[in-house]
C-alpha cells in the first residue's frame, strides 16, 4: 500500500488533517445534540 503514495507525501500531516476533521465533526455533531436537546425542552416548556 505504502507503494501507491507519492514521493512527497506526510503521513504525520495527512494522520493531522484527519484528526482536525475529527474533532471539527465531533464539535458539530455535539452541537446539533444540544440544539435537538433545547428545542425539545422549549417545545415541552410551551405545551406545559
Amino acid at each position: 500500500m505504502s507503494d501507491d503514495l507519492p514521493p512527497d507525501f506526510d503521513m504525520e500531516e495527512f494522520r493531522r488533517r484527519q484528526r482536525d476533521r475529527s474533532r471539527i465533526m465531533a464539535i458539530a455533531m455535539g452541537a446539533l445534540a444540544i440544539l435537538f436537546f433545547l428545542i425539545t425542552i422549549a417545545k415541552i416548556g410551551l405545551l406545559a
